[in-house]
């Protein structure tokens, strides 16, 4: 996702690269703070240089793994490690791998969702898949979607909806959850996809040819919920300037507009602050042709900023 664009904004760029996976950025150390398969990591390692380091974090340790053996397999001199925690622990992971705060190069967060995660149906994500009702990054953490379901009250799944998720139809779609589990628990991705469609007027014939599903929000926002996906961003966003280096950059991608507007007002804030000396007033967006080879890029938004 905006590979093009990271690389430029973390001076990685491709007319820098030499051959020979020697890299151009000897003695820089970069983060990737959501690894996923290795994308941005297998292209910022190829162009670090002797002496650079990348530090690959993530929750999904079936991520991790396909990640490393990706990562084996790059002409470079530069070295990696790779933890399995949640990127808002930014600080413990720099201490195992010995790295000092405060002499980061480039910090990067992509805060979407990794199409294998999408794609299995076991992990519960997809409103277009049978599964169980699950959406946890990491299954052996925390509770399942349908177990926050079962519990919370239809306020809460309201606010939840509408916060989290955009949602204009969040009191009708919770209080039919509501009613639903009542009768039996929700517990599959099927049993919620149905409920959000009647809740909207959709049939599920209907909702299949919808440009935007109308369960699509309701699920965005469960995963969020369930991950704690705000709370760990605005954690990121507080340690980043001690983490970073003078002049060192921070990067992050997100996709809905709760974690852009953090973004947006952490970068400007600490600009105004003094702690970063630039940052971006308007995010960078996919360009005509990603947009149409991948339409999550569609959503898109990268913001950067630069310690002072």
């Amino acid at each position: 996702m905006l590979l093009p664009q990271v690389l430029d904004v973390l001076g990685l760029r491709d007319d820098d690269t030499q051959g020979g996976g020697g890299g151009v950025s000897g003695g820089k150390i970069v983060v990737d703070c959501t690894l996923g398969l290795g994308g941005h990591s297998a292209a910022m390692l190829e162009r670090l240089g002797e002496g650079g380091m990348l530090i690959g974090i993530d929750l999904d340790g079936a991520n991790l793994a396909l990640a490393r053996a990706r990562l084996k397999h790059v002409r470079t001199r530069a070295t990696f490690q790779l933890f399995q925690t949640n990127f808002a622990g930014i600080e413990n992971v720099l201490a195992k791998a010995g790295v000092a705060l405060g002499s980061v190069d480039g910090v990067l967060a992509d805060v979407g969702i990794a199409s294998t995660q999408i794609d299995d149906p076991a992990r519960g994500f997809s409103y277009r898949r049978p599964g169980p009702l699950d959406m946890r990054m990491d299954p052996t953490r925390g509770q399942p979607a349908s177990a926050l379901l079962q519990r919370m009250s239809e306020r809460e799944i309201a606010d939840a909806l509408l916060e989290l998720g955009d949602e204009t139809d969040a009191p009708q779609i919770a209080r039919l959850i509501v009613q639903r589990r009542a009768a039996a628990p929700i517990e599959t991705t099927q049993d919620l996809m149905a409920i959000v469609c009647e809740a909207r007027d959709f049939t599920i014939a209907r909702a299949a040819g919808a440009k935007l599903h109308p369960a699509a929000r309701t699920f965005q926002a469960l995963r969020i919920l369930v991950n704690r996906e705000l709370a760990n961003l605005d954690r990121l966003l507080t340690v980043l300037p001690s983490v970073l280096k003078p002049g060192g950059i921070a990067a992050i991608i997100s996709f809905h507009s709760g974690e852009d507007r953090r973004v947006k007002y952490a970068f400007r804030d600490g600009f105004r602050d003094g702690v970063y000396s630039a940052e971006n007033r308007d995010p960078i967006v996919a360009d005509e042709f990603e947009r149409e080879d991948n339409p999550r890029a569609r959503s898109a938004k990268l913001r950067w900023a630069k310690r002072a």
